[in-house]
């Protein structure tokens, strides 16, 4: 028996979209560059190399396995036993709304530290939320004191604070000594942007009570964008657990993604399996590298790179007491058009540098040595074509 098409679903051979200027398209051909700019960082090899196989089912008992190790794994980077610890499908800011769904409530009092674009941020997405939303402020690239934090505290008297530890936009890591037993005495939530962060910097979410944190893939751990860490402590799923309202984003409700990161492994959603491969091998490499290794080098490299612009007569924005050795912001000098210089060094050098973002666009740029890109040679590259570039602008 010959099956036909009904005249409902016959196709129509004459289309409305031209698409002749399609068939003439070639392979993907993607330039080569030297990535350093705020992020992404280039990928390890390795972990191109991990992502560049067939993928399998997200509940696959293979599969499974890999779940459990990436877990384990994003522990031992976060320096954390909390058992909610998992990988958000989606990048980071994907992993900064989990923090901020799931730990929300309408009428919640949420505190939001501002000291560059990403605590503006936390404030658009807890207001969404239904969250009363106060803020304390410091100028782009300067961080908060235990002090002003208790004041602000005290004031306030939030059930969540929220902390950006290393922010991409001014290149300044927030210190935290303290702040989780200022939370505790206030009966507070701790949540921690660790974005550029994790896994070049130090980070003891356990030691210091932090309670929420979010970071990325395609920064410290040398992974291409889509797969973002994301942890919870005990308290606050207590919290979760205690909801009179169900979490007001379905994809992201870690009471729903615990049955299948958890015992059950209820399905929840397909699973950017091939993602799992590639955070899975970076996690691995950072492990087996070591964090305090990890760390070290990190240090010393911008360290290396800070000595270079010293003696090109530039300046850091950010008072190296409190300066990013994942990212730094480079005080643009006076006549000096930044953007003409960002531009340059990709059509010229293959190389990505990052401008300003928010209020130091036009004043900055930002370099970031993060993960696989921090070494020494990658310094001594950029110095040499960042040189060549200012002679010429």
């Amino acid at each position: 028996m010959t099956a036909t098409l009904s005249s409902n679903t016959r196709p129509n051979a004459s289309f409305n979209i031209d698409n002749s200027h399609l068939k003439s398209l070639t392979r993907i051909d993607i330039p080569s560059r030297l990535l350093l700019g705020p992020g992404p960082s280039n990928a390890d090899p390795a972990v191109l190399e991990a992502m560049d196989r067939q993928p399998i089912g997200h509940l696959d008992p293979a599969y499974l396995a890999l779940m459990d190790e990436v877990q384990e794994l994003m522990r031992y980077v976060w320096q954390t036993s909390n058992r909610m610890t998992l990988p958000v499908s989606g990048t980071g800011s994907a992993a900064m709304e989990a923090t901020l769904a799931n730990s929300i409530e309408p009428g919640d009092k949420i505190l939001v530290c501002i000291n560059g674009y990403f605590g503006h941020r936390l404030v658009d997405m807890a207001e969404r939320y239904g969250a009363e939303v106060s803020s304390i402020k410091r100028d782009w690239g300067e961080v908060f004191t235990l002090d002003e934090l208790r004041k602000a505290m005290e004031t306030h008297r939030p059930q969540i604070l929220a902390l950006v530890h290393a922010e991409t936009s001014t290149g300044a890591r927030q210190p935290l000594e303290g702040v989780g037993d200022l939370c505790r005495e206030f009966d507070c939530l701790l949540l921690l942007d660790t974005v550029t962060s994790l896994g070049g910097v130090p980070l003891f979410l356990d030691k210091w009570g932090v309670d929420l944190a979010y970071s990325c893939s395609q920064k410290g751990l040398s992974c291409p964008p889509g797969s973002s860490p994301f942890t919870m402590s005990d308290r606050a799923l207590e919290k979760l657990s205690n909801r009179k309202s169900k979490v007001a984003n379905w994809y992201l409700d870690m009471s729903l993604l615990a049955n299948y990161w958890g015992k059950g492994r209820t399905y929840h959603h397909t699973a950017p399996v091939n993602m799992t491969y590639a955070i899975r091998e970076a996690l691995r490499l950072l492990a087996d590298e070591g964090l305090e290794s990890s760390w070290n080098r990190h240090q010393a490299t911008a360290e290396y790179l800070w000595d270079n612009l010293e003696e090109m007569g530039l300046s850091c924005h950010v008072p190296k007491e409190y300066r990013l050795p994942t990212l730094t912001t480079v005080r643009i000098p006076e006549g000096v058009d930044g953007k003409a210089v960002t531009t340059k060094l990709v059509q010229e050098h293959n190389m990505e540098l990052g401008g300003g973002l928010g209020e130091l666009g036009g004043k900055v740029w930002r370099v970031g040595l993060m993960g696989y890109n921090s070494r020494k040679e990658n310094v001594d590259k950029f110095i040499k074509a960042f040189k060549q570039v200012l002679s010429e602008v």
